[in-house]
């Protein structure tokens, strides 16, 4: 084969390719066999090899997963992404509409454009030139992760834009649901590959990466069959593919991109901002409609037909988004906080089931607050396992009237903690007694002191201020039995906090040297050192991360058990009181700490927010360590190290550190001048006694 020979077959392989990708990917329809399509790719790669220059960057042979990455680049986003406001009703719609309209020139909304609201993860996508550069993670909005790397391997993001005219797809909804199929892509006419003219030269598209529901079922099927750990739901398997360091992770599961937005060009409307996305080759929900804002009714009676066949659409989604069609308008609105004032997300009814009370443990937040949570039987509630149900405070407790014990029933509207909705009476155990709320404070924290100041509903810890509680959170967080995080001290964290720069742990995450440097206690260098030791501080290993999370009667050992229990923080997170109470040295005051610690809404928010911002906390490996199962304490300064430093390295060996010498100790390590109660109680026992110089060997 000659050059040319090559290049003109080549141009029609990619071509034949891409329109199966497209019809099969895309349409959900297939033009040809699999192993006829298999068998053209093969023929590609082949002619590729031979001709080398001839490789583009949208050749469909450059799908496949790259090298796995150190980590994820940063990625400013020129255009923030944003979030939606949420409401629950028919009437929060209208006042919505109302509101805007007292805000827009001639005080008129003519049209509204809606949307499915998918449960997946927001990702950008850019093209230059027409070819896929570049795709990036929502991150916290402003900031995300480049994960170009792993959405390439994503079959139905196209490679290169194609353009060209295709149908409306109106009445396409009735028209599946005469049939009963509930399905969501429609066979265009043609190949489904349009013209390449009318290619901008820059090219932002937004949406949500998913997994659908079949597609997931088979998942766990596989799962099933090799003894493996179930996938909780959809949308954590399509993030966590998507955030792994090797490509081929992204590579093997069944994700699909859904389009819901084109950032560039500039578009006059939402509903054409969509048909230009499906004209450059792009899969949507197919469930976008207009409507005039008088036809309401129309809007709403589709709403709700929408809420009752949901469940047999391909893909988890849990509201519908509602903007104001003219996007000139939408703009000039501008966006309040973290949400716009011209979109909102109507939230479908909950999901409810029934379970039972086991206990009402109280949490601490950052602020002070203690917060009653309900303890449950695991129940699958839109898809997740539920083991906690947040109870507010001691008046919700008194309004449901809940008691250990009883049965409940939860549901979820859009909260990470789902809610209490009624207690069923008729189910309650004989001999209960109603809850007392001051005295579980005691109980549960009988070191500390609370007051619930007038008019307000909530107790707190007595003589403890909101800065004060989180300045002392981040202290211990960056310290060195937890991250050990340089130069993050006491007098730097005051300085952070008072200057509005850090209002949670997750606030490390996005500092700016720029903006360290400000404070009169930093220069440009130690400013650029502050935040390259936060940032190095991205993978933690699971025993120091729990250690930093301060939970109360949760230090270094207790962490370190912990971790080598549940061997990930998503296990640990969902222990049971029984999972708990398994673990060595944890009785019942610890085990509810840690319940109520991450049941905890703030808590949870916190986790995912610094999951978003790409802290990844290592599992613990299965490997058989050195000194497993054997236990030490150290006792006299040494040398080489510091203490904690010394208990550090023996932990990560496997060791238990202890503070007292008992029986079943391994050795006691001796430096310069040692506890005498330590010795003595050694020399009763017969534990072995060792120096500083076999210590080093010990853990060399």
């Amino acid at each position: 084969m000659t050059k040319d020979e090559a290049i003109k077959r080549v141009n029609k392989l990619r071509e034949l390719i891409n329109d199966y990708r497209y019809h099969y990917h895309v349409l959900d329809e297939s033009i040809m066999s699999e192993a006829a399509a298999d068998s053209l790719k093969h023929e590609l790669s082949l002619i590729e090899a031979e001709f080398p220059e001839l490789v583009t960057p949208d050749s469909p042979t450059q799908r496949v997963a790259g090298k796995p990455l150190d980590k994820f680049t940063k990625v400013t986003h020129e255009k923030r992404m944003i979030s939606l406001a949420d409401v629950f009703s028919e009437e929060e719609i209208k006042d919505w509409i109302t509101r805007n309209e007292k805000l827009i020139p001639g005080g008129k909304i003519d049209e509204l454009f809606t949307d499915i609201k998918m449960d997946g993860l927001a990702c950008s996508l850019k093209y230059r030139d027409g070819v896929f550069c570049q795709a990036v993670t929502r991150g916290d909005g402003l900031v995300g992760e480049d994960v170009t790397q792993n959405v390439k391997t994503i079959e139905n993001v196209p490679l290169k834009l194609t353009s060209g005219e295709y149908p409306s797809f109106s009445g396409r909804v009735a028209s599946a649901r005469r049939h009963g199929r509930g399905a969501l892509t429609l066979a265009l006419p043609g190949s489904g590959i349009p013209s390449k003219e009318g290619i901008p030269p820059e090219v932002e598209v937004r949406g949500e990466i998913v997994i659908f529901k079949k597609d997931f079922e088979h998942l766990n099927e596989i799962q099933r069959k090799h003894g493996e750990a179930e996938f909780a739901n959809p949308r954590n398997l399509a993030a966590g593919s998507i955030r792994q360091l090797d490509p081929k992770v992204a590579a093997s599961r069944p994700l699909k991109f859904i389009a819901y937005d084109l950032v560039t060009p500039d578009s006059l409307t939402w509903k054409e901002a969509y048909e230009k996305l499906r004209a450059f080759g792009f899969q949507t929900s197919n469930e976008d409609r207009v409507f005039k804002n008088s036809e309401m009714k129309e809007m709403f009676k589709y709403i709700h037909e929408l809420d009752d066949y949901r469940k047999g659409l391909k893909f988890n989604m849990d509201g519908m988004v509602i903007k104001i069609n003219d996007r000139a308008v939408y703009d000039k609105l501008g966006i309040v906080g973290k949400t716009p004032r011209g979109a909102v997300a109507f939230k479908f009814p909950a999901e409810e089931s029934t379970t039972v009370v086991r206990d009402i443990v109280i949490s601490i937040g950052r602020t002070g607050a203690a917060t009653p949570v309900a303890i449950l039987d695991p129940v699958v509630v839109a898809g997740t396992t539920v083991r906690h149900a947040s109870l507010h405070n001691a008046d919700e407790i008194s309004r449901l009237d809940v008691r250990i014990g009883d049965t409940v029933i939860i549901y979820k509207a859009g909260d990470i903690i789902p809610q209490v909705k009624e207690v069923l009476l008729t189910l309650r155990p004989e001999r209960t007694e109603p809850f007392d709320y001051e005295k579980a404070l005691k109980e549960q924290y009988p070191e500390l002191e609370f007051v619930r100041p007038t008019g307000e509903v909530v107790y707190r810890v007595k003589g403890e201020s909101s800065d004060v509680i989180l300045k002392r959170a981040i202290e211990y967080y960056a310290s060195k039995p937890a991250l050990n995080i340089e130069g993050l001290g006491e007098k730097n964290v005051i300085a952070l906090i008072d200057a509005g720069l850090v209002g949670s742990v997750a606030d490390l995450y996005k500092l700016k040297a720029i903006d360290v440097a400000k404070l009169e206690r930093f220069g440009e260098l130690s400013a650029k050192n502050l935040v390259n030791a936060i940032d190095a501080s991205r993978e933690p290993k699971l025993a120091k991360f729990i250690t930093a999370l301060g939970i109360r009667h949760v230090g270094a050992a207790t962490a370190t058990s912990l971790a080598r229990k549940f061997k990930s923080l998503k296990a640990l997170a969902q222990a049971s009181e029984e999972e708990l109470l398994s673990v060595d040295d944890i009785g019942k005051v610890v085990a509810e700490s840690i319940l109520a610690w991450f049941s905890d809404e703030d808590n949870v928010k916190m986790l995912a927010e610094l999951e978003d911002l790409g802290v990844k906390v290592q599992d613990e490996t299965n490997t058989k360590l050195p000194l497993a199962d054997k236990s030490y304490i150290v006792t006299g300064t040494l040398e080489s190290m510091g203490r904690e430093e010394a208990e550090d390295k023996l932990r990560e060996l496997g060791a238990t550190v202890t503070s007292s010498v008992t029986k079943n100790t391994t050795a006691l390590i001796v430096g310069e001048k040692p506890g005498k109660s330590k010795l003595d109680k050694a020399e009763k026992f017969g534990t072995t006694i060792i120096n500083e110089e076999d210590f080093l060997k010990l853990i060399s």
